[in-house]
């Protein structure tokens, strides 16, 4: 039976002892004032909490979520299970929500990530003229709680004459404090145009992250577009999926891997709900539907995971557990432990903005620690044993017990 508690425990100083490194090793460590404050060998510092049998790592964050969205595959069907059938269903669906319905999802899902160890979570939220900004005025009420990025997903049309509404409600979310902006490119009738329009509303003033590409067609590749048109941008872009990519010759792959490279795009993977969403009209052999990580990386460009969508018509599975789609970028995407865990940590941080944490002095104190030996066992286990600390205080303590019966 697994217990999680929402505790914030507070003081002038967090010691943590007997902690495992990823190397092996092991060391005590205080925290203070939201840092790492110092580290010992293990047993050197007094009093504090034994943490003997836990991994400690950098906690890992949630780069792309859609918290409007979590918790509603029960309401929402896509009987195909395809992206298109989710696309109807939901559009269908959203009108018909209330502020309310979404912050009680939102906030549910926002403490399933903390408690698995996501320290920060990148949420997209719909606007568009059919829903207004229901969603994102839902997503502002529980930023109370803290360690949300919120994004304002734009509909569609975003180009043209009739995209007038949707980019006036992509200003107005700049104006009400969204994080970022994004779109969907990809389904829009001027590809170019609506990338182009998101670029002039952001206007460097917020980071863009777009949703890319997210098709098995390889002549499918927006994401080659942007690269071109947001060179020079001064804030940070994020293309999201970039599935396309994935089913391309290898000497086209690396042509436009050097251009995102170049253009300083960093690149979501989200195995999840892509190896849900796609290759459904493949009856044998069907592909992966993940962008070229492998080809990307070895590009110089920061390469990030995350699990997408939350148990809804987009994907009726998910636990908000950042080890999943590291599990999930090992088994489908033939990634190594140490790689797949910093595409949920270091590079999802980077790619969302934040300042790298690491577990020497001095560094952010988010942390995870965990009920395991390696980084890799940690992926393998998921072990719910875990307790979250961000900004140096325990924000969540998950515990386990067991009962074996004896006849």
């Amino acid at each position: 039976m697994a217990g999680q508690t929402r505790s914030t425990d507070r003081g002038a100083a967090v010691i943590l002892r007997h902690l495992t490194l990823p190397d092996g090793s092991r060391c005590d460590m205080r925290l203070g004032d939201g840092l790492i404050e110092s580290t010992g060998q293990a047993g050197s510092f007094e009093d504090g909490e034994d943490f003997q049998g836990y991994l400690i790592l950098p906690a890992p964050v949630e780069p792309h979520a859609h918290l409007d969205k979590a918790f509603s595959a029960d309401q929402v069907p896509n009987p195909g299970g395809d992206l298109l059938g989710a696309v109807r269903g939901w559009l269908a669906h959203r009108p018909t929500m209330s502020e309310e319905d979404i912050a009680l999802r939102a906030e549910k899902a926002l403490w399933m990530y903390r408690a698995h160890g996501a320290t920060m979570v990148r949420t997209h939220v719909d606007i568009g003229s059919d829903i207004d900004d229901i969603g994102l005025r839902a997503l502002h009420a529980i930023r109370k709680l803290d360690g949300i990025q919120v994004v304002a997903f734009g509909a569609n049309p975003l180009s043209g004459v009739e995209g007038a509404r949707n980019r006036a409600l992509l200003r107005a979310a700049i104006d009400a404090g969204a994080d970022a902006i994004g779109a969907c490119p990809a389904l829009d009738p001027d590809p170019l145009g609506c990338i182009e329009a998101v670029l002039r509303i952001a206007a460097d003033r917020v980071p863009l992250d777009m949703h890319v590409d997210e098709s098995l067609d390889p002549d499918l590749c927006t994401l080659s577009l942007l690269a071109e048109v947001s060179a020079g941008f001064a804030r940070q872009v994020v293309a999201s999926h970039c599935v396309s990519l994935g089913m391309m010759p290898p000497d086209r792959v690396r042509e436009i891997a050097g251009r995102v490279a170049a253009a300083g795009i960093a690149v979501v993977c989200l195995p999840q709900t892509n190896l849900y969403l796609q290759g459904r009209d493949h009856v044998t052999s069907p592909p992966r539907g993940l962008t070229a990580v492998r080809i990307l990386r070895d590009a110089g460009v920061t390469v990030a995971a995350g699990g997408d969508n939350l148990q809804d018509p987009f994907n009726l599975m998910g636990r908000a557990d950042p080890l999943e789609t590291a599990a999930l970028l090992i088994l489908a995407g033939h990634d190594t432990p140490e790689n797949a865990y910093a595409a949920v940590s270091d590079d999802a941080r980077r790619a969302m903005g934040l300042p790298e944490v690491s577990l020497r002095p001095g560094s952010p104190a988010d942390l995870l620690a965990i009920r395991a030996t390696s980084p890799r066992e940690a992926i393998a286990t998921a072990h719910p044993e875990r307790v979250v600390i961000r900004g140096g205080r325990i924000v969540a303590r998950t515990t386990l017990k067991t009962d074996w019966p004896t006849s």
